[in-house]
């Protein structure tokens, strides 16, 4: 049996529709009264409980052999969070006791590129980069918030659990695109304003994007044959942010007025977005955070992963189709949703 932590997410339900299809009988861990759109009508055995108590993940992992886990919290905003850090650190540290005293064969974990540190252009970021403050001897940008250092540090702690004897793999997605985005994503948000208008605002810069589905794939590729205690990086092809539209246009027909804010303008702004998404409690896009992401280096390498896995990334031409195509089939959910 098979255990999902995080299986309403993105990454989580196309993962369960994946296990699905291969004939595998999943277990979903939700929160109470969790919203389970993105899973619904799935032929899977739903368990209610909270990463932050043990109790409700012992009780959910009788009988698995191999759990997923994928539970987190995102955030670009500066500054500390103190539930991020929980649910994303010891969320993970329950779910590895949990996995230990339940005698679970296999963890994997869904960690992040982000947990890696911060390295210039130049520097070729695969898995021999160390993560955050894992290693002081590598320069890092000053663009590290509370998610890239909670997923860090859930990071060593499952290298540290592989280390002391249980069987864990690490998983390092890049930036996650692609159809079945329920709760959408940032990138999600900005593909949904980009076909309703033939008008895309964006950030010069430039980003690694992997198709949700590739991930999922990736994930069980590491179930099957990563090496306890060994991160692969699920990376899929360095894009300009400018690009987009542009392949967005391509796909749908006609073509896009592309304004774009070079960075010097997009970080002044950026420094007064936290400030307004708090006074406005919205969704933050334009933090310093982000903008730094896009500015930085975002030349990353899967090669591990596509030989010791056999992980292949699909085009993005592909994945931007795919996901125009499910965002139109399901333009109601999201204009409910955004009511």
């Amino acid at each position: 049996m098979i255990l999902v932590t995080g299986a309403t997410g993105h990454i989580g339900n196309v993962l369960v529709r994946e296990l699905l299809i291969r004939g595998e009988y999943v277990r979903v861990f939700l929160l109470p009264q969790e919203d389970c759109t993105s899973i619904e009508g799935l032929d899977v055995e739903k368990v209610e409980g909270n990463v932050l108590e043990i109790s409700s993940l012992l009780s959910a992992m009788q009988g698995v052999d191999l759990v997923y886990h994928l539970a987190g919290m995102i955030t670009i905003m500066p500054g500390s969070d103190e539930l991020v850090w929980k649910v994303n650190v010891e969320g993970t540290r329950n779910v590895l006791e949990a996995a230990r005293q339940s005698g679970v064969k296999r963890v994997v974990y869904t960690s992040s590129i982000h947990a890696f540190q911060r390295v210039p252009d130049g520097i070729l970021i695969d898995e021999n980069i160390p993560f955050i403050d894992e290693d002081t001897s590598i320069s890092t940008a000053s663009a590290i918030n509370e998610y890239d250092r909670s997923k860090a540090h859930a990071t060593l702690l499952a290298r540290e659990a592989a280390r002391n004897g249980q069987d864990v793999v690490i998983a390092c997605p890049t930036g996650v695109i692609g159809p079945h985005d329920y709760r959408l994503s940032e990138l999600g948000n900005l593909f949904l304003d980009w076909i309703r208008n033939k008008i895309a605002w964006l950030v010069e810069g430039a980003y690694d994007f992997v198709d949700v589905r590739d991930v999922a794939n990736g994930l069980i590729l590491a179930a099957e044959h990563g090496r306890s205690g060994e991160a692969y990086i699920l990376s899929g092809h360095r894009l300009k942010v400018g690009d987009i539209p542009r392949l967005m246009g391509e796909v749908m027909g006609f073509k896009r007025i592309c304004i774009k804010f070079p960075l010097p303008v997009a970080r002044f702004f950026a420094k007064f977005g936290p400030i307004y998404y708090r006074l406005f409690h919205s969704k933050p896009r334009l933090t310093p955070y982000s903008i730094e992401t896009l500015a930085g280096n975002s030349t990353i390498s899967s090669a591990k992963a596509q030989q010791e896995l056999g992980f292949k990334p699909r085009a993005l031409i592909e994945t931007i189709k795919d996901t125009i195509d499910w965002l139109q089939a399901n333009r109601r959910l999201f204009m409910k949703a955004r009511t």
